[in-house]
């Protein structure tokens, strides 16, 4: 990693309110170095083990939410059993492949929800996340 990666790295934690820690560095560097991504806490272990980087499953999650509470990814729960932490926590929606397991995004603008059911009494929408679930057509 170049010093000013780390430095930058170093900087959007403590901006976030998360002490640099090594590890903490590594998750991020896996994270946000490539561009936007989406991916589930396995595969960050898979790429820490891969890249050196001594980690448990377990740290990896707690990181995971710590990043996602400190508002630097946003989780996407595609089912009970699979969640997605996006490094693009912008608002938008996604594709969610089925074959391959993989999440793709999809602009705001290219999405329109409409005739959303009253409110409950006391409520308002914080946010609306439109997962749609795509298959392959074989021809």
């Amino acid at each position: 990693m170049v010093h000013s990666e780390l430095v930058d790295l170093e900087t959007k934690l403590r901006d976030a309110q998360l002490r640099p820690t090594k590890q903490r560095l590594a998750l991020a560097q896996l994270l946000f170095s490539d561009g936007n991504r989406h991916i589930t806490a396995e595969r960050l272990h898979s790429d820490a083990m891969e890249a050196g980087v001594a980690i448990s499953l377990a740290t990896i999650y707690n990181n995971l939410h710590q990043f996602t509470t400190a508002g630097l990814l946003r989780e996407v729960v595609v089912d009970s059993s699979r969640s997605y932490f996006d490094t693009n926590v912008a608002p938008h929606h996604h594709f969610f492949h089925e074959q391959s397991g993989t999440l793709e995004d999809i602009a705001t603008s290219d999405l329109t929800v409409d005739n959303i059911p009253p409110l409950p009494e006391g409520t308002e929408i914080s946010s609306v996340d439109v997962i749609v679930r795509v298959n392959s057509v074989r021809g």
